[in-house]
Order: structure tokens, then C-alpha cells, then sequence
């Protein structure tokens, strides 16, 4: 029967509303990034010509070899051409300002797959995760913040059965689950990965990789790989916390600073090694361990803004802040079956994905 009503409250409250709010933002801003970086030279890289960088007969035939599919490859047609590229550019600029809802969603992750596919040497690794975490995004309520409600929209959602709206909570859950295990399987197996590496078990694959001229940041990459010290530091650091992270955001006490240290972590290599897509794209997956923290944020902003306002005004609660109070306190009793409010200061996304 504990079970049950441990099920029963999970199924019954949305989790981390807020973070894969954030989460469908910032990787509408990673696409809209990609297509507006390549929008000058886009009918070289992608158009359908047999004198752009990847020839269109030859395309086709990278196609038939992984069994993928795109709809550059429905026809040969420049005019053609043009209307994907910018429906894709639009349905990007959507999803980031939260405009259009699920349905433009899908829209922004088959147009974009498609152009991965069209050139896939441009790709970052950002492409794989970005590609898998966008279905799981359907599932959840992702334009709840950090969207641009219509009148239209906001009557169409009224308008939705009481039963499918009560169906829409576990399968928001689900997704965000979906989303924590897929972050948890990349972590981990790219730390056993390197495990099996000779430069990672000797701490010496720091020194390798900043010495890649692709990947080399002039003046820093040269003070790095000349220091052992931050050499062997840096190679088994990285492995520890990629092999680990899986415990730290199971552990609620470690869980913000698990997903802080890999939010740290990536900016840095999108800094130091230019793989900037990559980067953005697995700090929007890690907004969904920081739900109650990206609350309190926004609450803190929201309090500054009004005291230059007013400085003697205090500001009333919003939605986003309830959903944070709501978060920290019952949404963990839910998934845990406790009602102790002092022990309950965590967001239960980890939680839910290990169930």
C-alpha cells in the first residue's frame, strides 16, 4: 500500500516544471545559434547543388548506408531548399521564445535532425543528445515558464479534457525522468570509457588533448599542458566526476552541486576547446536537476527589481516561486512517501528517475 501511494503522488504533481522549462530554451537557443552561424555559407554546406561540400548524389547515398532519413533529401529544388532551411531558422527562434507549444516542438527536432544529416561534419557530439532529449521534451509540460503565451493558446488549453489533463502529470513526470537517466547513462559511460584509456589511467590525456590545434586556446592550452600538476589533476578529476555523477544527483544533498560542477565543467571545455554547442546542450540538460534553485534565482531577481522600483515595496509571490516551495517541500514527499517537511529540502527529478 506504501507503494501505491508513493506512486500515487508521483504521478499526481509535476516535477521540475521549471528546469525543463529552461531545459526547452536554451536548446531552442543551441539550434537558432547553428542556424544563424551557418545562415552566410548555408547553401554551400547544405543546399542541394552538386557543387556544395557535400555533393547531393552523394548525400543520398550516406542516407541509403545509415538507413537515416532528412527532407533535404525530398528534393533538388534551391526554392525547396530555402523554405526548410528557414522553417527551421523560425521554428528554432519558436521554441526558444516558447511560442507555438509541443506541435512546433516536433516540428524544430525533425527540420533540425534533417540538416544534422545534411552535413554531419559540422556536428559537435551536442547533435546525439540534443536528438534524443527532444522526444522526452514532448512528454513534459516545457512551455510552462520562460514562454510567450497567446490568448489563442491559453484558450485551446482550457478547452482540453479533465482526463487527458490528469493524464498529462505522470507522462510530464515520465519525461523528466526520461531525461535524468538519459543524463546519468551519458555521464557514466563516457567516464568508463575513458577508464579503458592508457592516457587516462596514466593522467597524462589532459596533455594530449590540449595540444589538438582544433581544440587549442592560444596562451592557455600552453600554460596547461605544460604543468603536471594541472595535468594529472585535471585528467583523473574529470574521470572521478564523470564516473560519479550518477551518486551525486541521486543524493539530494549533492544533487545542485553535481549538476553546478557539470554545468562549470562543460562551459569550460566550451570555452577552452570552441565545442560551444556541445556545451549549451548539456547545461540544458542539466537544468532539470536545478529546478528549486533556478526558482529561487528568479525570486531573487524578482526582489532586486522591485527595490529599485520601489524600495519599500515587497514583491508578492508568483507561480514560479510556489512551484519552488512546492518542489523543495511536497513534491519530494511524493516520491518518497514522507510527510517530515524538515528533511525535505530536495527536487525530486533523480528520485523519480531511479523509480
Amino acid at each position: 500500500m506504501n507503494l501505491l501511494n508513493k506512486i500515487d503522488a508521483w504521478a499526481g504533481r509535476p516535477v521540475a516544471v521549471l528546469g525543463v522549462s529552461g531545459t526547452r530554451a536554451l536548446l531552442g537557443f543551441v539550434g537558432l545559434m547553428f542556424y544563424v552561424s551557418q545562415y552566410g555559407d548555408r547553401r554551400y554546406l547544405f543546399g542541394p547543388g552538386n557543387d556544395t561540400l557535400l555533393p547531393h548524389h552523394l548525400f543520398l547515398d550516406e542516407l541509403k548506408g545509415t538507413g537515416s532519413s532528412s527532407v533535404y533529401a525530398w528534393s533538388t529544388s534551391p526554392v525547396a531548399f530555402e523554405v526548410f532551411f528557414h522553417l527551421g531558422l523560425i521554428a528554432a527562434l519558436a521554441v526558444t521564445l516558447g511560442i507555438g507549444g509541443r506541435p512546433v516542438l516536433a516540428v524544430h527536432g525533425i527540420l533540425l535532425w534533417s540538416l544534422y544529416q545534411r552535413q554531419s561534419a559540422l556536428m559537435d557530439g551536442g547533435d546525439n543528445l540534443m536528438q534524443l532529449v527532444i522526444p522526452m521534451l514532448l512528454l513534459t509540460r516545457c512551455y510552462d515558464h520562460f514562454a510567450l503565451r497567446s490568448p489563442l493558446g491559453k484558450r485551446m488549453t482550457r478547452r482540453i479534457p479533465e482526463v487527458v489533463r490528469a493524464a498529462g502529470v505522470p507522462l510530464h513526470n515520465l519525461g523528466v525522468a526520461a531525461i535524468a537517466a538519459q543524463m546519468c547513462l551519458v555521464y557514466m559511460v563516457s567516464g568508463l570509457y575513458k577508464v579503458q584509456g592508457q592516457s587516462w589511467q596514466d593522467g597524462t590525456a589532459l596533455f594530449y588533448i590540449m595540444r589538438v590545434p582544433e581544440f587549442e586556446f592560444p596562451g592557455v592550452s600552453e600554460f596547461v599542458y605544460n604543468n603536471d600538476l594541472l595535468v594529472y589533476v585535471g585528467t583523473y578529476a574529470t574521470v572521478i566526476f564523470l564516473v560519479y555523477f550518477p551518486v551525486g544527483v541521486l543524493v539530494p544533498a549533492l544533487r545542485p552541486w553535481a549538476a553546478a560542477a557539470s554545468i562549470g565543467f562543460h562551459l569550460s571545455i566550451g570555452f577552452f576547446m570552441g565545442l560551444t554547442g556541445f556545451a549549451l546542450t548539456m547545461v540544458a540538460c542539466d537544468l532539470v536537476f536545478l529546478s528549486p534553485e533556478l526558482a529561487r534565482a528568479l525570486k531573487a531577481v524578482r526582489r532586486l527589481a522591485a527595490r529599485g522600483k520601489d524600495p519599500g515595496a515587497r514583491p508578492a509571490e508568483s507561480a514560479v516561486e510556489e512551484e519552488a516551495v512546492a518542489d523543495v517541500t511536497a513534491g519530494v514527499s511524493g516520491v518518497s512517501g514522507t510527510s517530515d517537511a524538515s528533511g525535505q529540502n530536495r527536487e525530486p527529478v533523480a528520485a523519480a528517475s531511479a523509480e
